[in-house]
């Protein structure tokens, strides 16, 4: 099969397009080329890259051509210039739902958020909610995909999690009182995708993914302060404050500390999905704990947070 992956040099995007790759199916990689957390991804075997964004549904569509599904991984989870919500949740998802038609593409899946859904104040989680009722009222085979908190290597998790706490080992929680999480492996998440996309599994379906254990986020930074050998303070703070600092760090770091969405997020807790949707079939129900083992062989290279890690800088050696 031939599968084209948006957002396919991100985190998600190219976990998944290894796993294709690996299983003998071409792949497209469609991004702008801005994430250059991993360069290899580029060059992979059986994978041709495509750099362009979701705006622009002509090239888009000749980068699908002859693919027999997409799978819509791009977005954002806070906005930056021309880069909002409304712009890449909603109209991306919007051309590339017309280009994938225009293409003959039969299938299109979308990677959306547990939470995602309409009303509830935050524009990250309606512009999510948006984009899954294009895809669902597309007229195309479908899948979307309500994902919970996802970890593996090169994620915003414990990637960012890490070097925050090699920098300084402490964590406050967001709110006085902590909603539980259910953290996901990438691998396992990839694995629901691939089915989904090469067995034609969950056809027309809405369904969410979370990892097997429930616990608090502030159990998964101890975890990783340990496996990492720092002992994390850890301290509760109102998510009023989490805002302000979300608002600084959004303005400040190239991949912020923590986002305005985010906080919104680790608010309410991510463990059951809003709307309720079904839960994926028993043989693609996410197995992988989160464990010392897990952690370590994700975890980033050691270090603290350094200037490269600015947006000031970024514009500097621009």
């Amino acid at each position: 099969m031939k599968i084209a992956i948006t957002g396919g040099t991100g985190f998600v995007g190219r976990h998944l397009a290894r796993s294709l790759t690996t299983a003998g199916h071409e792949v497209v990689l469609i991004s702008r080329g801005v994430d250059a957390r991993d360069e290899s991804i580029r060059t992979l075997r059986g994978a041709t890259f495509a750099a362009i964004g979701t705006n622009d549904v002509v090239k888009l569509a000749e980068a699908f051509a002859g693919s027999d599904a997409v799978a819509h991984c791009a977005g954002i989870n806070r906005e930056i210039g021309q880069q909002t919500y409304e712009r890449v949740h909603v109209q991306g998802t919007a051309n590339v739902v017309t280009a994938a038609r225009n293409a003959g593409v039969k299938k299109v899946l979308l990677l959306s958020f547990i939470r995602a859904r309409i009303g509830c104040g935050s524009p990250y989680h309606e512009s999510k909610w948006a984009a899954e009722e294009l895809v669902r009222g597309s007229g195309l085979d479908y899948t979307v995909i309500k994902a919970g908190m996802i970890y593996g290597r090169g994620d915003h998790m414990l990637d960012h999690l890490s070097h925050a706490l090699h920098t300084l080992p402490l964590f406050a929680t967001v709110g006085l009182e902590e909603p539980p999480i259910r953290p996901v492996a990438v691998e396992d998440v990839v694995r629901i995708l691939h089915a989904a996309l090469a067995d034609n599994r969950l056809s027309r379906q809405t369904v969410f993914v979370v990892g097997p254990q429930a616990m608090k986020l502030s159990d998964a930074v101890r975890q990783v302060g340990r496996v990492i050998d720092r002992d994390v303070l850890v301290f509760a703070l109102p998510v009023v404050v989490h805002r302000r600092l979300a608002w600084v760090f959004e303005h400040t770091m190239k991949v912020p500390l923590v986002s305005s969405a985010q906080v919104f997020m680790l608010s309410e807790g991510m463990t059951q999905p809003l709307p309720p949707c079904d839960n994926v079939p028993v043989d693609l129900m996410p197995t992988t704990r989160f464990t010392d083992e897990q952690i370590r062989s994700r975890l980033p290279v050691a270090g603290p947070f350094g200037r490269v890690d600015l947006r000031c800088y970024a514009y500097q050696n621009q």
